[in-house]
């Protein structure tokens, strides 16, 4: 198993319209990732979304990995998400998103793919009906690794279409393209993803032995995949959950009794209207209740939530490896101090990881290298053109 953080720009509260704790909100996300790349940590996912208040305020995900990209040297950075549908973005400007990035991070740029978040943030876009967005998905996410290898891109599709040929710039770094993931919700997507080559990511607000049955249905995808979406396959299942790892596993124990921690499952319900709801769970603006000191072994063994001592915290991981779940990654929202978040970060990423992540290279590199070309580089014969350089 391989580990990564998740970044959103979660700004709980009052702070959500100061501008002044705004900044420093973001400010500090940035820290955690550079910590991260100091620690061990393989990934670091960055949220796209639109007008969501208190949720999320990391909307321009590409300028931010951007930052970090200068600021960190191994860790991955990927886009969880970059939304396909042409009516929130361009598909050129998708692909050109990805392969700059891809240039900046020297090949570690992650291109997560999706179709927004809820009815709320895709209406920003004036898109009233989620469901519309599938097919855009299906279009354009096949016709990415076609701009990035062709020189005389042109499409005739559904959803967008490019008449005149053009050359989409630039092309990704190094001879393939970034590794390609979608993010999942339910069993048929997953399996779905796993047919096309295609990483899951699952932002889940589930146990991990909810989670099985869709890694289950992703492996058996993957092992029918004959014809991956880009130039190879990146088997890879990734799957959210929370963590608190201290030194002291009391302490551990006393943050998750923070009755703040419910606070953003309360703003996933409000806002992810297509994700199911965990039944009995307040929506915003109903209050989230505290977790009693009784309850937390009870939701560490149902697999909720990881929390201890590195050594209990790598016990209880041991369940996730039995799924085969090949990447866990972890938020950090709202209820910690800035100071308790980067001792998170190091004390699991200098005890924890190396128990499971023995490998110096991220899978997705290794998937990286086994690419073989999938379209010719001209639809076309190119014309003979006559220039000053040679």
């Amino acid at each position: 198993m391989e580990f990564g953080i998740f970044v959103q720009g979660h700004l709980p509260g009052p702070a959500a319209h100061d501008r002044a704790a705004e900044y420093r909100a973001l400010m500090q996300e940035i820290d955690y990732v550079v910590c991260a790349d100091r620690n061990n940590w393989k990934y670091a996912w960055f949220s796209e979304h639109h007008a969501l208040p208190e949720y999320s305020h990391l909307s321009v995900n590409e300028t931010f990995m951007g930052f970090c990209a200068a600021r960190t040297s191994r860790i991955h950075l990927g886009s969880g998400i970059f939304n396909l549908s042409p009516r929130a973005c361009h598909p050129v400007r998708n692909a050109e998103r990805a392969a700059m990035l891809d240039h900046l991070t020297e090949g570690r740029f992650e291109l997560g793919t999706g179709r927004g978040a809820g009815s709320h943030e895709v209406g920003t876009f004036n898109i009233h009906d989620t469901s519309s967005t599938r097919s855009e998905w299906d279009e354009v996410v096949w016709e990415l690794p076609r701009m990035w290898a062709q020189y005389d891109y042109t499409f005739q599709g559904k959803h967008f279409a490019l008449d005149v040929p053009h050359n989409i710039l630039p092309k990704p770094y190094g001879s393939s393209h970034p590794p390609m993931w979608v993010a999942c919700g339910n069993p048929p997507t997953y399996e779905k993803a796993g047919r096309h080559g295609i990483g899951a990511l699952g932002f889940n607000f589930s146990t991990i032995h909810e989670m099985t049955p869709m890694i289950d249905a992703y492996k058996q995808g993957a092992a029918e995949c004959d014809n991956p979406g880009g130039e190879y396959v990146n088997n890879n299942v990734m799957i959210t959950n929370a963590v608190l790892c201290y030194e002291d596993g009391q302490k551990s124990r006393r943050l998750a009794c923070d009755p703040r921690r419910g606070y953003l499952l309360s703003l996933v319900q409000l806002y992810h209207d297509t994700f199911p709801h965990r039944e009995g769970f307040p929506t915003w603006p109903n209050p989230t209740p505290a977790m009693s000191p009784e309850a937390v072994e009870p939701v560490i063994k149902s697999g909720l939530m990881l929390c201890g001592d590195p050594e209990e915290v790598i016990g209880q991981l041991r369940i996730y490896e039995a799924t085969g779940v090949d990447q866990v990654s972890f938020g950090f929202p709202g209820a910690l101090s800035y100071d308790d978040t980067l001792e998170l970060i190091e004390t699991f990423g200098k005890h924890d990881i190396h128990e499971f992540d023995k490998d110096p290279v991220h899978s997705t590199t290794h998937f990286r290298r086994t690419a073989t070309p999938k379209f010719e580089p001209f639809n076309n014969p190119p014309p003979e053109i006559t220039t000053m350089y040679t």
